[in-house]
């Protein structure tokens, strides 16, 4: 088991979208009349996972139309509150390429939820194998403000359901291959279908906690990202998370957008 971590762009936030607070402002965390001193530059990852199964990709990062049309591929209002970055040489089609991969070479790709910084380069892997989100998730996108329904269209995107697994502020998720190596946990609050992912190497849990929290600031301090769609439910994810931590067999818990997490592979050692 190998697991790449990828940094697919970064994206620059007002901090309040990544550590909510109190403020008169009633939208700090869309950053609206907010000074550059309260904006924050984050990484936007990617992970891929050699598992003896198969590739799986954990979410796209950014499109490459964000090097050159960002407006009319965020929309206006969405590039008002945020704006993103994309290196040469970092979209998720150039890093598998470097990797000797192509798209159709990927088993899986999984979307921990549809926000844009996740599923962005979707049109990149569109010839993956399978490419999967929660139910819950997919629901939510399609009657609920805050999801770029463009960048899916017309891409082939399968749903699973939950049941109980041994994991999560819920107990709910699936085991992936039904081997217990790979977990997705059902993390919900920043989104209703968010996923976490729980991966096995040798005999201890590397957790990919995708936004339940921003960095490790989050659950060490229990910081809640700026939106949640439901509050009570993203504390228990949270909680889970730095309980989690806590444990004698986590290797580490990897949020999405940690600025102190750098690009790397994380792999069982003899």
């Amino acid at each position: 088991m190998k697991v790449h971590i990828l940094h697919t762009g970064r994206v620059y936030i007002d901090r309040a979208l990544a550590y909510k607070e109190k403020s008169l402002h009633p939208f700090p965390y869309t950053g609206w009349l907010r000074g550059k001193n309260k904006k924050i530059w984050v990484p936007v990852s990617s992970y891929l996972i050699e598992h003896p199964k198969g590739l799986i990709l954990i979410d796209t990062g950014w499109h490459e139309n964000m090097r050159n049309h960002q407006q009319k591929h965020l929309g206006k209002l969405a590039y008002s509150m945020f704006k993103g970055d994309l290196p040469a040489g970092d979209s998720i089609a150039e890093q598998l390429n470097h990797l000797g991969l192509k798209s159709k070479d990927l088993d899986i790709v999984l979307l921990t939820h549809l926000h844009s910084d996740h599923v962005s380069g979707l049109e990149h892997v569109k010839d993956a194998k399978k490419i999967l989100t929660s139910a819950i998730e997919w629901n939510a996108a399609h009657k609920k403000i805050g999801y770029i329904q463009s960048m899916w269209h017309d891409i082939a995107i399968d749903t699973f359901p939950f049941s109980s697994i041994p994991f999560g502020p819920t107990n709910q998720g699936i085991d992936l291959f039904g081997d217990h190596s790979i977990y997705l946990v059902h993390t919900p609050g920043h989104s209703d279908g968010m996923i976490s992912i729980l991966v096995k190497i040798g005999n201890k849990w590397l957790v990919l906690a995708s936004d339940v929290g921003y960095s490790q600031q989050s659950w060490e301090h229990m910081i809640l990202p700026g939106i949640t769609t439901n509050k009570k439910a993203a504390y228990q994810s949270l909680k889970w998370i730095k309980n989690f931590s806590e444990r004698q067999d986590c290797i580490r818990v990897i949020a999405n957008h940690d600025p102190n997490i750098l690009p790397a592979i994380i792999e069982e050692r003899d």
